[in-house]
């Protein structure tokens, strides 16, 4: 699942933030990216797979992981996004089962991705300019029988209590507000309801699975690559909400993306991971 907060139709000298958040959504979120391969109901295990809007890898590694029988087309925009795939593949020796191909799937014509038995596509469907229209080209796009994966978010993770910080109670809550407004503007088909736009595309909805992450129970040898995550995510959402904030948010915010204050989120021992993901297996029947 490319993460999720992110995706790679970011400027490009924000490349690199955002491939270090797509990685560590990887691996914070590791098991529950397992949990949702695993629940795939593919009919036999597919050979050839193509993932839209790769990122950095993080559904394609959890897909070779899955079928090992398998090869993947990863697709993205970002260059750099899928050198970093490429360079992750080859440490895993895995070069031989990836294909990169660098597109823009809003382009009327798509580069040849085969003809794949299993389409996955996680926080990225939402960022295109026609999803209906992407929708019927991944339908025509998969063998017949095929499977395709959808995986949408929520919104932006949350990292922070209620009561926190001290001094603005409830300050991730007003960011996300604010973030919602804005990206309901920028990016109104996030959150969306996939289902029906599936179906719609010509697709048979088979099932549909909402998956709740909460890291508060996990290994809390894990802190430190959560306080990474906290820290590059609330960033990311600083650019988007720092106009609409009030001053005193606006601040008390800055003192958590301080590093090197008192306030700093990397100080805190009560951040966890709590976010939603929802995803739609759908079938080309014809």
């Amino acid at each position: 699942m490319t993460h999720a907060p992110t995706h790679s139709h970011a400027h490009s000298h924000d490349h690199h933030g955002e491939a270090e958040i797509l990685d560590l959504d990887a691996q914070v979120l590791a098991e529950h990216l397992t949990a949702l391969t695993e629940w795939l109901p593919v009919q036999a295990q597919p050979r050839r797979i193509v993932d839209l809007g790769c990122g950095t890898g993080t559904g394609t590694f959890a897909l070779l992981d899955r079928f090992p029988e398998a090869h993947i087309t990863a697709v993205d925009t970002s260059a750099a996004h899928l050198q970093r795939l490429r360079e992750k593949a080859c440490a895993r020796g895995a070069e031989g089962r990836v294909r990169t191909v660098q597109a823009d799937l809003d382009a009327a014509d798509w580069p040849d991705l085969g003809t794949p038995d299993l389409v996955w596509a996680s926080a990225s469907m939402h960022h295109m300019a026609d999803p209906g229209r992407a929708l019927r080209q991944v339908h025509d796009l998969l063998a017949p029988g095929g499977l395709f994966a959808v995986v949408e978010l929520s919104g932006f993770p949350r990292f922070l209590p209620a009561d926190a910080p001290e001094e603005r109670p409830g300050l991730e809550e007003r960011c996300h507000e604010a973030s919602d407004r804005f990206h309901a503007e920028h990016v109104p088909h996030r959150g969306a309801d996939w289902g029906p736009k599936l179906t719609e595309a010509g697709f048979t909805v088979e099932a549909e699975r909402a998956i709740t992450v909460n890291t508060a129970d996990t290994d809390p040898s894990r802190s430190e690559a959560v306080g990474a995550y906290a820290l590059g995510s609330l960033r990311r959402l600083r650019h988007s909400v720092a106009d609409a904030l009030a001053p005193e948010d606006l601040a008390a915010l800055d003192r958590l993306l301080d590093t090197g204050g008192p306030g700093s989120l990397l100080r805190r021992d009560d951040l966890a991971v709590r976010t939603e993901r929802t995803v739609w297996a759908a079938r080309r029947t014809g």
